[in-house]
């Protein structure tokens, strides 16, 4: 067991109707907000009037169309200009983990002098932030409850994932309602990206039996509760345990004292991403069963035995070889009995810039570090089996 040093200042508040909530918080931090938002579905909601009504004694700055992959620019430089101008006291993220990123990386660079993507890329490191309040209309990302936030700059091709202690949000609204009306195809995908986090701390070097069997029933959980949302967009409990389940992915809780494994799939997902814009949950899907084809060997094949067994129920006494095989198998199906389109192709992507993707991986993401090292040619190998 590894050492480590953890720490979770966030405060989640969940269940129905808990934005009654929402004055009583936001006043901690002061009377100036900027409310950041996406395409307008919160509208559609009615969140938005909700939120208006809620904080009229407050003076609202707004900040609308940050997008999924939320942009470097221009909304986090609209971000950082309208909190130095306003002289924002906090930020009231409003929509999925896209919004809430980009707040993140809002927050800590309208508190720095120089260029945030200083702080993005790592030349320079934060010394303080704003405060970011979130309300969340989408189980996936897992951002509210963690310290990163995922930002693509258009012109050079980069999505980095972005992680700094400050950007901890300080409180997270978890209103499972808020997610009926969210669309099959996000749903799915949301379940997929939740899934992965899962699976990026799974499958490492050294773990526990406690975290194994969180994170299997983690798994679990998101196939029944996935395919429940979909059945029944209304479901509440299983909206809210998909909720819950995703808000744990990523803020270290699943794997505490577990060895990294390098977050490979994330990794080449984040190329792709960024090259094509393409659904983030969807990319992963698509490049996580080839990845397990291709890293499969005498090393790995324990913990895929594990993973087989425990999650999907395969039958233990087989060999280990065909077990991992099947467990393979199996992650591929569920995703594609989702609704998930499982090859690159379906998303827009050919054959023409996969060396160029991958090489800008291998430069970028360091995974020739990961549990299962990949060099550039096996990242190439892995998105062409994915087309």
């Amino acid at each position: 067991m590894q050492n480590f040093d953890y720490m979770t200042p966030t405060r989640l508040i969940f269940g129905k109707g808990v934005i009654k909530e929402l004055p009583e918080v936001m006043a901690q931090f002061g009377k100036k907000i900027l409310l950041t938002y996406g395409g307008g579905s919160i509208k559609k909601i009615g969140l938005y009037d909700k939120v208006k009504e809620l904080l009229s004694d407050f003076e609202i700055i707004e900040l609308s169309g940050i997008q999924p992959n939320p942009k470097y620019d221009p909304s986090v430089l609209d971000g950082v200009r309208l909190c130095k101008e306003h002289d924002v006291d906090v930020i009231l993220a409003v929509g999925g983990g896209s919004v809430l990123d980009c707040s993140k990386a809002i927050a800590t660079g309208a508190k720095y002098d120089g260029d945030p993507w200083d702080l993005i890329s790592y030349k320079a490191f934060a010394k303080e932030s704003i405060p970011i309040v979130d309300i969340i209309t989408l189980a996936a990302t897992g951002s509210e409850y963690d310290s990163g936030g995922v930002i693509s700059r258009t012109e050079t091709n980069d999505k980095i994932g972005y992680v700094d202690p400050h950007n901890f949000p300080a409180v997270s609204f978890l209103d499972p309602t808020y997610t009926f009306t969210v669309s099959k195809k996000q749903t799915a995908a949301g379940c997929a990206d939740a899934m992965n986090h899962i699976m990026e701390q799974y499958f490492c070097e050294d773990s526990t039996i406690l975290n194994d069997g969180f994170m299997e029933a983690g798994l679990k959980s998101l196939m029944v509760n996935g395919r429940k949302c979909l059945d029944d967009p209304e479901d509440y409990t299983a909206r809210a345990e998909m909720m819950l389940t995703c808000t744990y992915g990523c803020n270290r809780i699943y794997a505490l004292g577990s060895s990294p494994s390098g977050w490979p799939c994330h990794g080449m997902e984040h190329a792709l991403s960024a090259y094509y814009d393409i659904t983030h949950g969807e990319g992963l899907a698509i490049i996580t069963p080839r990845w397990m084809k291709h890293i499969l060997s005498d090393k790995t094949v324990g913990r895929f035995v594990k993973y087989g067994v425990n999650v999907f129920g395969i039958d233990s006494s087989l060999d280990k070889f065909d077990i991992a095989e099947k467990a393979i198998q199996a992650t591929y199906d569920f995703f594609e009995s989702i609704g998930i389109p499982m090859h690159l192709r379906d998303v827009g992507i050919d054959e023409s810039r996969i060396d160029e993707m991958a090489h800008h991986v291998a430069e970028n993401e360091g995974l020739e570090n990961a549990w299962a090292p990949l060099l550039e040619k096996d990242i190439a190998d892995i998105f062409r089996a994915s087309l």
